[in-house]
C-alpha cells in the first residue's frame, strides 16, 4: 500500500487537513450522520455555499463531488460527494462508489490540495457492505496516487471499530 495512506478511527471535522470530504446527499443540504456532522460543525458558511451551488447545477448526482470552503473547520475544503444508495449490487453501485473516490481526489487536486481525509462513504444509511466499500475505497485511491504525485496525505478516518478493522486489514 502507498505509504502516504494513512488510517484513524476519529472524527473527521477536528482534521487539520486541505480537504475533508463528505458524505452528502443529492440536496446539498445536509443531513445526518457525517454529513450532518460536518455541517453542525463547519457553520451556516457551508451551508449557504451548498446552496448556490445547487442553484448553479442543481443536485449533485451519485458518484460526483462539488468544493465548497471549510467554513469553520481546521480543513480548508470539504469536498461533498454523493454515494450509492445499496441495492443488492445490481445498480452499479460499486462502479458509483469508486467514481466518488476519484471525483473527490481530483477535486482535491484540482484546488491546491495536498492532504485529504475520507469518511466511509455510504456505509451508514446508505447500507453499502462495509468490506466492498472499504477495499473499493482503498483499490481506488492507490489507483489514483499511482497517477498522480500532487497529494501527500489520504488520511481514511473510521467513525467505527469495525470500519477501523476492515482498512486495517486492508492496508497493510
Amino acid at each position: 500500500m502507498d505509504k502516504r495512506i494513512s488510517l484513524q478511527q476519529g472524527d473527521i471535522t477536528k482534521l487539520h487537513v486541505d480537504a475533508i470530504v463528505n458524505a452528502a446527499n443529492s440536496s446539498l443540504l445536509g443531513g445526518g450522520g457525517v454529513d450532518g456532522a460536518i455541517h453542525r460543525a463547519g457553520g451556516k458558511q457551508i451551508l449557504e455555499e451548498c446552496m448556490q451551488i445547487r442553484n448553479r447545477q442543481g443536485k449533485c448526482p451519485t458518484g460526483e463531488a462539488v468544493i465548497t470552503s471549510g467554513g469553520k473547520l481546521p480543513a480548508r475544503h470539504v469536498i461533498h460527494t454523493v454515494g450509492p444508495v445499496w441495492n443488492g449490487g445490481k445498480r452499479n453501485e460499486a462502479s458509483l462508489l469508486a467514481n466518488c473516490y476519484t471525483n473527490s481526489l481530483q477535486l482535491a487536486v484540482h484546488n491546491g490540495s495536498h492532504s485529504i481525509a475520507f469518511p466511509n462513504i455510504s456505509t451508514g444509511i446508505y447500507h453499502f457492505p462495509k468490506p466492498e466499500a472499504a477495499r473499493i475505497a482503498a483499490d481506488t485511491v492507490e489507483a489514483f496516487l499511482k497517477q498522480d504525485d500532487t497529494l501527500q496525505q489520504v488520511i481514511f478516518i473510521c467513525y467505527d471499530a469495525e470500519n477501523m478493522e476492515l482498512y486495517q486489514k486492508l492496508l497493510v
